[in-house]
Parts: structure tokens; sequence; C-alpha cells
């Protein structure tokens, strides 16, 4: 029991220090690196507004909450695909192994795809005939562990790259969680800080410029080698704190509730909520609302479904989409493929 509350104090604590200053009428969107890292990986718990930090208990928990890979029994894999709004793509894949006593281990890798872009100049509107190309990644080895049968904490430490042109820039981030099925009903707890991690700076031959320190001088060197530098910015630091209930569980038939309250270091804070059915643990009808209390937002409502099959006893393959509302930026859509064993 000490060890629970101290893990809990410690996420509370956590998220108070490193977001102090930013309750303000200032939202700060837009003033952090990475903002990818905020996009919310498998369809479903994007079908369920992202309501999933209680929720989850498949690999896409080593996005939403590492303490929820304690939950995969032997090896999760699971493949997600993002069809984001600018005709931008987002892939994610994550797999888990128990170790039984020793934990779960697991193990992740987000990539973008923008496509090849033409490079523009002032002089050259129309293009110089060059073309770049912009990426994202971040890679993460993640550990937890069932400290209790009601209670789990994970981490998951990250390396994160970001490429444009000739310049780039990379960070380590942790990321930490915990499940703690509470003695109410069963309800579920789950809390987690995302994104803790150092600076990020774009460096590259891009910075690399001729500078001219007296420009109304003709006497002077006018082509003085010199480096443009770049400012430092913050990843986005993530807290999330909910519950998970299962209102009705007969026979073949299950209904799970969440609700998420996030507190963000580049936006305002928000609530999430998600519901989901489940007919015989085969077909799976999820539904949303995303960013409530959050003015100004594009998100809103969502939805999706799941399918789940059996082989030969052990071997579970799932699949599963969701769509995301997004106001006047159109709407995202997710697919991902899982498979368990």
């Amino acid at each position: 029991m000490k060890i629970i509350i101290t893990s809990i104090l410690f996420l509370l604590l956590s998220s108070s220090l490193f977001s102090q200053g930013f309750l303000t009428s200032v939202s700060k969107r837009g003033t952090t690196a990475a903002p990818f890292l905020s996009i919310g990986q498998g369809a479903r718990a994007t079908a369920m507004g992202s309501a999933f930090v209680a929720v989850t208990d498949d690999p896409t928990a080593l996005y939403w909450n590492p303490a929820g890979i304690t939950k995969v029994e032997g090896f999760g894999f699971v493949v997600d695909h993002t069809k984001w709004f600018a005709d931008l793509n987002y892939n994610f894949m994550a797999m888990t192994y128990n170790l039984g006593d020793f934990g779960t281990v697991g193990m992740s890798l987000t990539m973008s795809d923008y496509g090849e872009m033409d490079v523009t100049t002032v002089e050259q509107p129309e293009g110089t005939g060059e073309t770049f190309s912009v990426s994202d990644a971040a890679f993460s080895v993640a550990w937890a562990i069932q400290l209790t049968d009601n209670f789990a904490i994970g981490f998951n430490p990250k390396f994160i790259y970001q490429n444009i042109w000739k310049m780039s820039a990379n960070a380590i981030a942790l990321d930490m969680g915990v499940q703690y099925v509470t003695p109410f009903d069963g309800i579920v707890l789950g809390m987690s800080i995302s994104n803790f991690g150092s600076k990020m700076k774009m460096t590259g031959t891009s910075a690399l410029v001729l500078y001219d320190p007296d420009p109304g001088s003709s006497g002077n060197n006018g082509s003085i080698p010199a480096e443009l530098q770049t400012d430092e910015w913050d990843l986005p630091l993530n807290f999330r704190v909910g519950l998970a209930y299962q209102p009705l569980k007969i026979e073949d038939n299950t209904i799970t509730v969440s609700v998420d309250a996030m507190h963000f270091s580049d936006n305002f804070e928000s609530v999430n909520l998600g519901a989901e059915y489940v007919f015989n643990d085969f077909v799976f009808i999820r539904g949303g609302f995303k960013s409530l209390f959050l003015d100004d937002s594009e998100e809103s409502f969502s939805l999706g479904f799941g399918l789940k099959q059996r082989l030969l006893g052990n071997v579970a393959i799932s699949v599963d989409y969701a769509y995301q509302d997004f106001g006047r930026l159109n709407n995202i859509q997710k697919f991902n493929i899982g498979i368990n064993f």
C-alpha cells in the first residue's frame, strides 16, 4: 500500500511541478516541439474519445499508459495507421511480452509520412527543381510490473527525432503510468505523465550562412561564414488521470465507460468521454467525445468498431477502425491490426 500511495503521489506531484505556470489565460498552443507526440495511437482508444488511460490493456498502452501492458498475456503486437488531415499519415507499431513475475517488456515505433515537397525561394516561388522531406520518429522501450493483484506501474523511456530538409533535432523523454483497481465495485483508476524529457533544438547545414556585419560599407568582407542560432523547445508534456467502469457485465454482453481529465503543457485542460460495447468478445462497438470544455477545439465526437477472432485456442487476431470528427479540418481515420498469443 505504501508503494501504491507513493507512486500515485509521485505522478500527481510531477504533474504539478513540471507544469507550474500554465494554468493561465494563455494556452501556449504551438509552443512545443514534436507535436506528433500528442496524436493518439490505436483505433480503439481514438474511437472511445481518447478516454483510455484507465482502460488500456493492449500494446497501445505504450502510448497511453505503460502500466497497461501488464494486462497483455503472452505476446502482443499491433500495427496502427492514421490518415491525418492535410494528407499526412502516421504509422505506429508496438509489441509486448509478458515475463510473468518479472513484469512485461515492450517496444514501440512511431513514424510519419509527409511525402516529398518542392523547395521554393523568394526568387523562385514556383520551385528550384529540388525537393525536400520532413520526418518524425519516436522509439521507446518499456517495462511494467504488477506490484499487487490490483496495482501496476510502468515506465517507457523513448528517443525522439525530427528532420526537415537539412536540419534535425532529437530528444530523450520518459512516460510513466499507474493503474489501480479500486475497492469501489471494480472501478479502475489510471494516471500517466508523458514526454517528460529534454528540449529539442534544430541544427544542420541550413543554419550556415554568409553574413555581412556592415552592409553600409563597401570595403569590408561581406561574406563572413556564420551560423544562425535556433531556440530550444520543450516537448508536449501531457498528464492524464481517468476512471473506467463496467456498468454492464452479463454473460456475453459487456459495456465499459471511461472518463479522462487532461492536463497539457501547450493547451488548456479538457475532458474526454468514451464507451465500448462488447458482444461475446467478438464484436466491439465504440463511441466517445474528445476535448470537452476546451474552447475553439476542432475535435469532437468519434466512432468505431472492432472484430476479434480466436484461432487455435490461444491466438487472437483483432481488426479495429476509428473515425473522429475534426470540424473545419474534416476528419481523421485510423486502422489497426493486432495479434496476441
